[in-house]
């Protein structure tokens, strides 16, 4: 649990991944080190992030972004929270480019925020990385890897590994000479010895995945 921190150090986790699998050691000198995330000191809403979430799937960030902008037009303000979300009827949010799919996960969203089973960012300081997984992933739309990416990104977990992410089995493949991808199963195991600090691994998996 990260009680009401929000990230880790990187500087100690890079030396200690580099003592427990020295196969990294290499990318980390090639690649640079990894500086904390901007994200990490800045403010934000469950909701909010969530919604924009739902908006970017499946899309390239230019579309996506140019839907998002609508919608905080419609809505009047850049936060997206559940009152001003239901405020916009439907045939308001499917003018803006929003999906069927979408309108429904995004509906679905606004009824747990208003049941208040959507944890706010305080109230996610608090709770195990699971058990934020287990209560945002009940809002339609919700995958297990949109909360991952908030794991990491937002609430700055130490200890997150997104097996299923193209670019971390990608990565994987490069650092361990794979003939294929690993399946997610496989990026478990291997990942496994980098415990407690997957998150490090993670980001330089992206960056391997990227590296030419």
């Amino acid at each position: 649990m990260n009680g009401t921190q929000r990230g880790f150090d990187l500087a100690l986790a890079e030396r200690e991944l580099r003592g427990q699998d020295p196969r990294l050691a290499p990318w980390f000198d090639r690649l640079g080190p990894i500086t904390p995330d901007p994200r990490w000191r800045e403010g934000f809403d469950t909701v909010d992030a969530l919604a924009r979430a739902i908006l970017y799937q499946q899309l390239s960030g230019k579309a996506a972004a140019t839907i998002v902008a609508r919608v905080e037009a419609a809505s009047g303000r850049r936060r997206l929270t559940a009152a001003r979300l239901d405020a916009l009827d439907d045939a308001t949010l499917r003018t803006c480019g929003v999906s069927r799919n979408k309108l429904l996960a995004l509906r679905d969203l606004c009824r747990h925020a208003r049941a208040r089973r959507v944890p706010g960012p305080r109230r996610l300081l608090a709770m195990e990385d699971e058990a934020i997984v287990e209560a945002l992933t009940a809002v339609r739309g919700i995958g297990r890897w949109t909360v991952e990416m908030l794991l990491i990104f937002r609430l700055g977990r130490p200890d997150v590994l997104p097996h299923g992410d193209l670019g971390i089995q990608r990565g994987l493949q490069r650092l361990c000479g794979l003939s294929a991808l690993p399946s997610p199963a496989r990026v478990a195991e291997l990942g496994a010895g980098w415990a407690p600090w997957r998150s490090l691994a993670s980001l330089l998996l992206w960056r391997i995945a990227g590296a030419t």
